[in-house]
């Protein structure tokens, strides 16, 4: 297709010998608990500079090929107008997206859980491909205890949904 090479090249950066992916892909609930942890609100303002503190650190890109970025933060920038996609491009760190929606208990399940947002995935892809996402990540749970076929099946369901789009 017309992504065949965009898709070899990505793939080419993000498995870059000798740099790992940073998943920096947490949700403002969660970033809020960090803040916390140091006194600091859960405004947007304060998720917006803790994470470019981290994006903007020296010679990230020595080490990082890719980073996993979460809705709001692939919609931001730094504080001198900078979005944080041209920020990664410039070291040579590939933007990706978190694409799911977070966890909900699956009806029918043994107390399993599974992460919704397949309603609109592919409106939400293209829209984050537009922002400069090149690559997506989608979370698979399962509690430590041996998953129900249910639950594998509905894996399985999903996987063979996202490989359609």
């Amino acid at each position: 297709g017309s992504y065949a090479d965009e898709l070899v090249s990505t793939a080419k950066t993000v498995a870059s010998p000798g740099r790992g992916i940073l998943a920096i892909d947490e949700s403002s609930a969660t970033c809020g608990k960090r803040l916390a942890s140091i006194g600091l609100d859960n405004t947007e303002v304060n998720r917006q500079a803790y994470r470019q503190l981290l994006l903007t650190t020296a010679g990230l890109g020595e080490y990082i090929s890719g980073a996993i970025l979460f809705e709001e933060t692939l919609y931001q920038s730094t504080t001198d107008g900078k979005t944080f996609v041209d920020v990664l491009k410039d070291q040579n760190i590939m933007p990706g997206i978190k694409v799911d929606k977070g966890l909900v208990p699956l009806p029918g399940s043994n107390n399993e859980s599974w992460c919704q947002g397949l309603d609109g995935l592919a409106s939400r892809c293209a829209e984050y491909y537009k922002q400069g996402a090149r690559f997506a990540k989608w979370s698979v749970h399962t509690l430590v205890h041996f998953p129900t076929c249910f639950i594998l099946l509905s894996f399985l369901n999903l996987l063979c949904y996202i490989d359609l789009l």
